[in-house]
């Protein structure tokens, strides 16, 4: 308790430190919108001038970044749809969620240290490499279509969140509509790319360094007064050979429970990984209290497959090969935080043997390795979808606001300029409320 208090305290002073810095700062006008510091809400950007070389000469390629643009604005329409779509549907799971399974407005939020599913370490370095490498896309591409850049710098807030490219307002409003939603979809590309390039090197990284050190059925949990609780089984044990059969996967052992009866003594074979060595015991099955049919009971609470020791390593690097199919198996690749099965820490790491050229380094670094690549893929993909939501001020509220007034200029050709962009603005906003209201709707609906 002591220690959490402490924690509380440095984070308070912290705090306290960063506002009081942020209002003499801005009481000796050291900040404004062109000076080295300004204000983004709480954020305080520190701008330069320095990297602006380096965008210049990468933005040189124009037609590769071009490309990218364009297969940045595909990938950021298709991530609009599926994004809104996921929003509707838990909007319609939410009515009969129930106030006890009701999602808390931490778990919404995407940010280390405040999502409990999201471990700070690994977390903040991922959404860092995220962020700047989205901004900078944006600054290549935006000198790919000639939109002059003012400078690059870092976000704070305490402590450094990111980083940004601050483009050019007049020359970005002045592009053509091809031109500035190249730029706007860039960073969404960016962040795909990364997910994609983190995912391909955990593939790698799990197949030539990580091996499973036991095959068996990990125990989630022992019921109390039953056979296995008698003979010492724990949670976090493997079972590997039940009446002489091995139990390499939850369906081998609920085979073999399904075809004993109570009151038969079975010989029972388990791995435990605290102490990495096998115990053996015989054990009598009962009368099994969850279900009529005259099955033997064990007594032990399973993990789903998919979370099982062996099973995980393919769920992180195959989802598509799921038995459940390709599209629940990258449900579960997404869902393993909320499912507490990654990062691969703690006791977890003794179900593992490091191999081939990282051995070496032992298993715990190779399984560190393991958790950044893991979770670099998910904030990137969080990052890229949520940053194509049309919501002010994205991403995707900019390519919204051209796609809507590229379809009504086609629609309506009378119009002029400033209806175009009465009209499509009036759009963005309703766009926008709905996007927030969706959100909202999920921790409202349950506890109505």
């Amino acid at each position: 308790m002591l220690a959490a208090w402490v924690g509380w305290a440095i984070g308070a002073i912290l705090v306290a430190l960063y506002v009081l810095v942020v209002v003499v700062l801005v009481r000796n006008k050291r900040v404004g919108p062109e000076k080295p510091l300004s204000l983004l809400g709480p954020l305080l950007m520190t701008k330069t001038k320095r990297g602006l070389g380096l965008l210049d000469r990468l933005g040189r390629f124009k037609r590769f970044w071009s490309g990218a643009g364009d297969l940045g604005l595909v990938l950021a329409g298709a991530a609009m749809i599926a994004i809104v779509v996921v929003l509707l549907i838990e909007a319609v799971l939410a009515i009969g969620l129930g106030a006890s399974r009701a999602p808390t407005p931490s778990e919404a939020l995407g940010l280390p240290g405040i999502n409990p599913f999201i471990p700070i370490g690994y977390g903040l370095v991922a959404i860092v490499i995220g962020i700047v490498i989205h901004e900078l896309f944006h600054g290549i591409v935006a000198r790919s279509q000639n939109i002059g850049v003012k400078s690059v710098g870092i976000l704070w807030l305490v402590v450094p969140v990111g980083a940004f490219v601050e483009q050019d307002d007049a020359q970005m409003l002045a592009a053509t509509r091809r031109a500035r939603d190249r730029v706007a979809a860039a960073g969404i590309f960016a962040n795909f790319l990364v997910s994609l390039v983190a995912f391909l090197l955990l593939i790698l990284l799990i197949s030539t360094s990580v091996h499973p050190a036991v095959s068996g059925v990990e125990i989630a949990g022992i019921l109390s007064g039953t056979p296995a609780n008698t003979v010492g089984l724990q949670a976090g044990d493997l079972i590997t050979q039940l009446n002489g059969t091995p139990t390499t996967t939850v369906a081998s052992l609920t085979n073999i429970l399904d075809a004993s009866h109570p009151g038969q003594s079975i010989s029972l074979t388990w791995w435990n990984p605290s102490l990495d060595q096998y115990r053996s015991a015989s054990v009598v099955l009962v009368v099994d209290p969850y279900t009529t049919t005259p099955r033997g009971f064990l007594g032990v609470e399973i993990l789903e497959g998919y979370l099982q020791p062996t099973s995980l390593l393919s769920t992180m690097t195959a989802p598509w090969s799921s038995t459940s199919g390709a599209l629940l198996g990258f449900v579960q690749w997404i869902g393993l935080p909320f499912a507490l099965a990654s990062p691969i820490q703690g006791t977890s790491v003794a179900y593992y043997h490091a191999m081939g050229p990282l051995a070496g380094l032992g298993i715990g670094n190779v399984l560190l390795l393991v958790n950044l690549l893991y979770w670099i893929t998910w904030m990137s993909l969080l990052l890229g979808l949520s940053n194509a939501l049309p919501l002010i001020p994205l991403d995707g509220n900019l390519l919204f606001r051209d796609w809507v007034s590229g379809i009504a200029a086609r629609v309506r050709k009378g119009w002029t300029t400033a209806q175009l962009d009465n009209f499509s603005a009036r759009m963005t906003v309703a766009a926008s409320l709905i996007v927030v209201f969706l959100i909202l709707w999920q921790f409202v609906a349950p506890r109505l």
